[in-house]
């Protein structure tokens, strides 16, 4: 059976990226029917907009998608490409793995970190939900605030001062808590820790620790913690071999995420998978690197082991298993590698992006 993938092509190095991880993916021998769409810079000087109404159809009807790195236009109007996509499809989850693999450079290189970042998606901060300064809106919200009978006010002026809302509630806290236990499970993961900063924000913060703890009893197979985020943060750079699943909201999440992808040796290893109830969309979790354009120079690791987890998504686990081993083969070996992999950046051995991916599919044609 093959099954029926929207590959998202990016701008800058992403169609690059996304040509390697494709020839990866399918040196697996699992069959795919790739939908190549457009998003992005490139897409937006052609149709005034950098995510066509194709491109969100394709991934509605597919349901699976393997997207390369995508610029934010400035000044358009768009906050993140990245975070319409994911709230456009209700992709709730973002899946992080952080892990190290033999050959990339690390401080941590000796304590064989691998740990997995849970994120939600759509809630906190990222919900956009903000007052611009100087608005007649953010004035009457200011004034709404601070006539309610409560001793905290907004103490600056609607000229100079602008709002967001956190809004956290108990439905978007238990699918993304029971996302990580269930992820926990399914991957033979002794632990989840819970991140948050409940002894600050007690009403919303302290909501989601509240409801993880409870849905944490569901789960006795499954050892439970949590962790006040500052500590948090401490604490992976002290001993992240104590951690295993960690499961925070957005705001948080998106920070934790890439100080996990530096302790693996950066975001170039690091790949991302963003589900929901109606599909998933897997990207590389690194930027679009322009500047790069056309070179055929950058790492495309992130990318493919995010074909990796696509592949474990769809239910294909040999497959996935064996293009990881085949990745951290070729990693470890060090000889068929990009100049980032090197043990000196400017090691005149290092190979291009598509020379990268022959040598990963020359290890899993055997």
């Amino acid at each position: 059976m093959a099954y029926d993938v929207t590959l998202i092509t990016g701008d800058g190095t992403g169609p690059e990226l996304a040509e390697a991880a494709r020839k990866c993916v399918d040196a697996t021998g699992v069959a795919i029917n790739w939908d190549v769409q457009e998003a992005g810079i490139d897409v937006m000087e052609r149709t005034g907009t950098p995510i066509p109404d194709s491109t969100i159809d394709s991934v509605r009807r597919t349901r699976c998608a393997l997207k390369a790195p995508i610029t934010t236009p400035v000044g358009t109007g768009f906050r993140s490409i990245n975070v319409y996509l994911r709230q456009e499809l209700g992709l709730y989850a973002c899946v992080r793995p952080c892990k190290y693999y033999p050959g990339v450079r690390s401080y941590f290189s000796e304590v064989g970190v691998d740990i997995v970042i849970v994120r939600e998606n759509t809630e906190d901060l990222y919900a956009g939900v903000e007052f611009e300064k100087g608005k007649p809106e953010t004035e009457k919200l200011i004034e709404f605030i601070n006539n309610l009978p409560s001793d905290r006010k907004i103490k600056t002026g609607f000229e100079e001062t602008g709002v967001s809302i956190k809004p956290i509630s108990v439905s978007g806290t238990e699918r993304i808590v029971r996302c990580a236990f269930d992820y926990a499970q399914k991957n033979g993961r002794k632990k989840v820790t819970a991140v948050h900063k409940a002894n600050i924000m007690k009403y919303s913060d302290g909501l989601y620790l509240a409801t993880a703890t409870e849905i944490a009893k569901d789960y006795p197979d499954i050892e439970f913690e949590e962790r006040i985020v500052d500590n948090m943060c401490m604490q992976l750079v002290q001993k992240p071999e104590l951690y295993d699943v960690i499961v925070l909201p957005n705001l948080y999440g998106d920070i934790l995420s890439d100080l996990g992808a530096g302790l693996v040796g950066g975001l170039g290893v690091a790949p991302g998978a963003n589900i929901g109830p109606e599909g998933a969309v897997f990207e590389a979790t690194h930027g679009s690197a322009p500047k790069y354009k056309g070179l055929n120079k950058v790492n495309p690791t992130a990318l493919i082991l995010s074909g990796m987890l696509m592949l474990q998504h769809m239910g294909e686990v040999d497959a996935s298993k064996r293009l990881e081993q085949a990745v951290a083969d070729v990693i470890k070996e060090g000889k068929d590698v990009t100049y980032d992999l090197k043990p000196h950046r400017d090691d005149p051995t290092a190979v291009g992006t598509q020379e990268m991916a022959d040598a990963i599919c020359a290890k899993l044609r055997g």
